[in-house]
């Protein structure tokens, strides 16, 4: 890398791809235990996803971001965040620990703040760097849309180890008629199901981009209501406080310090001596898929 050119940074959600990994092969019945019995099926799928994104992008550099313990800030902002989840399978609660530590084996930098996501990770490496490193985000969260900015991708999961949907701030623009910063307030208005908070019951998408294309922001639909459909305004009159709520939950917190050097991130050489590591705690698929990335 020469001094001219920007360090390209690849950023794992490593949650969604442990998340992914373990239901592809579980629900198959699969688990690849190791001698002890325990489950290994989501902490080498997330490994060999690791490895094989990093054979895609090329990235100069890279870290592994972590969910750290169900409770978070936005727990305490509303009972009812996530509280509609299930819990893990039991085959995956040991698996949490495992993968980190497997990450750590391989030579990954992996982080994870007590009481943040992974997300609000991901978006303060975005607000670190932004201008000084190309970016990529591999993960399957919609939410990171709004994370889109110049030199930013964000490459979602989409079938196997190897294909992905990209999004770019152009994309997004050209596909949504806002831009990504935007979408959190489409989120305020329709919530999100998976995450437990509702919005404004009655809004859906459609209503809510169409809202947000007019007005541009939550709050400049709250300062329109007098111009609104009796329908829409009393609907959000209604919800009023769960709207400005909704959209405090989708919005992703961008200011965690991450501003470690960039040496501290640099792709890790992948040698004899970590492959002799792998293969002892039992993950023989890990050590196949970075032998045959190898070849």
């Amino acid at each position: 890398m020469t001094i001219e050119e920007k360090p390209h940074i690849l950023i794992i959600d490593g949650m969604a791809l442990l998340f992914r990994s373990f239901f592809a092969t579980s629900a198959m019945g699969h688990y690849f235990p190791n001698d002890a019995g325990i489950p290994t099926n989501a902490v080498q799928g997330f490994a060999r996803h690791t490895m094989t994104a990093t054979s895609i992008f090329k990235p100069t550099h890279m870290a592994v971001c972590w969910d750290m313990g169900a409770q978070t800030f936005r727990n305490d902002l509303f009972e009812g965040y996530k509280a509609n989840r299930p819990a893990p399978a039991p085959e995956l609660v040991p698996q949490f620990d495992m993968a980190r530590s497997v990450s750590e084996l391989i030579g990954w930098k992996n982080y994870g703040v007590p009481g943040m996501e992974a997300d609000d990770l991901i978006g303060s490496f975005v607000q670190a760097w932004e201008g000084k490193a190309e970016i990529t985000i591999v993960t399957g969260d919609k939410d990171m849309l709004q994370l889109l900015r110049p030199g930013v991708r964000i490459a979602f999961t989409k079938k196997g180890f190897n294909v992905y949907d990209i999004y770019t701030e152009e994309r997004f623009i050209e596909e949504y008629g806002i831009t990504p910063i935007q979408f959190i307030d489409t989120k305020a208005f329709t919530g999100d199901t998976s995450d437990g908070y509702p919005g404004v019951r009655g809004i859906g998408p459609k209503t809510a981009l169409k809202l947000i294309k007019e007005y541009g922001s939550v709050e400049g639909v709250i300062q329109s209501l007098h111009e609104l459909t009796p329908a829409i305004r009393k609907k959000i009159e209604e919800e009023m406080d769960m709207l400005l709520l909704s959209k405090k939950l989708a919005e992703i917190h961008c200011e965690l310090k991450m501003d470690d050097p960039i040496e501290t991130l640099k792709i890790p050489v992948y040698d004899g001596v970590v492959r002799e590591l792998i293969d002892r705690e039992g993950y023989s698929m890990i050590v196949r898929q970075a032998d045959s990335l190898l070849l």
